[in-house]
């Protein structure tokens, strides 16, 4: 089995890649997510994995859920070793994230410079190959606020939300048609049911709550409508990633600095971000895709990282911002 390792918090996770050879899943590829038993990983790794294991339970045992559940990784079972390892057992529905597919994007920009001299592209291949990208990116988008739409109907926070916890099928542009992202990486998942809410917090949510508190928001009700809201927020950042990134040269842009110009330079005013992007020619691909249906994703970037997390939409309203639907015209 390939393996490979990543990283949750200060716990170290194995990636394995298997497939199934006996029972009712006989045949089926798997991604086997393996977490590390108390003396190597602490107490926060078993409670990670109780974590993600109880989260992927909860949102697969609705059997009428078969809408927006295609956009979550399927969790097939698990076991725990002698040693204490918790192995989750996943489908495997794509071996690549959506930062993986940026960095390749990226790197395909790159390929138009050769030692500083620039080649130069056939205007109508361009327009095709950023179309694509366009539709791409915006179907990957879509497909993860699908997810999280679905979580937060469920009662479940994803916390950990960003481009290495989408999945993806394919990373093939001219394929976007049959795009299905996932999400994945469910270890700090936060249940949101009000009886939840009241009961004492665990360690994986503690700090959430301290910054809900740090927010005005006391309350049941106002830390649960904190709580979603920061899953938007997130959301936001992804969005702004995946504008970004694989619309730009290789290490022109990259997530730290994206980051800091929304949050620290520009202080969440994204009018004054496109102001700034305007006049930088390598962005100029990444200000022309939020400049989609009448600069619709710079609005609504705006409204899913508004410092006020009272005014950021749902997800079942991002869902319906015109922006996906312009910057998805195109899909056959």
């Amino acid at each position: 089995m390939a393996s490979q390792d990543i990283g949750e918090g200060s716990v170290k996770i194995r990636l394995y890649e298997g497939r199934i050879v006996q029972g009712l899943y006989r045949g089926i590829p798997v991604i086997f997510k393996v977490y590390p038993g108390q003396q190597v990983g602490g107490p926060e790794a078993d409670l990670m994995a109780a974590n993600e294991l109880s989260a992927h339970s909860s949102l697969q045992s609705n059997s009428k859920a078969m809408g927006y559940l295609e956009n979550i990784q399927i969790l097939l079972g698990g076991f725990e070793t002698r040693a204490g390892e918790q192995w989750l057992a996943f489908r495997d529905d794509g071996k690549y994230t959506a930062a993986d597919y940026a960095k390749i994007a990226s790197e395909k920009m790159s390929k138009a410079f050769d030692q500083g001299v620039v080649k130069p592209w056939n205007p109508f291949e361009k327009d095709v190959a950023m179309m694509r990208r366009r539709c791409f990116v915006a179907k990957l988008f879509q497909g993860a606020i699908r997810g999280l739409a679905y979580m937060h109907d469920h009662d479940i926070l994803h916390q950990s939300l960003g481009p290495a916890s989408v999945v993806l099928n394919t990373m093939v542009e001219k394929n976007a048609a049959y795009l299905v992202p996932r999400l994945r990486d469910l270890a700090f998942s936060v249940d949101i049911r009000y009886l939840g809410l009241e009961r004492d917090w665990s360690p994986l949510s503690e700090q959430l709550w301290r910054r809900a508190s740090a927010a005005g928001a006391l309350t049941p009700m106002e830390r649960r409508a904190f709580g979603i809201a920061d899953d938007i927020y997130e959301a936001g950042l992804l969005l702004a990633h995946m504008a970004f990134i694989p619309f730009c040269e290789a290490r022109a842009m990259d997530s730290l600095s994206l980051r800091r110009l929304l949050e620290n330079t520009f202080q969440h005013e994204v009018g004054a971000m496109r102001e700034y992007c305007l006049a930088d020619e390598c962005l100029s691909e990444a200000v022309k895709f939020l400049d989609v249906g009448d600069h619709a994703g710079w609005e609504l970037l705006q409204a899913m990282v508004d410092p006020d997390y009272r005014k950021r939409p749902g997800a079942d309203a991002v869902l319906k911002h015109p922006f996906l639907a312009a910057a998805m015209s195109v899909i056959g």
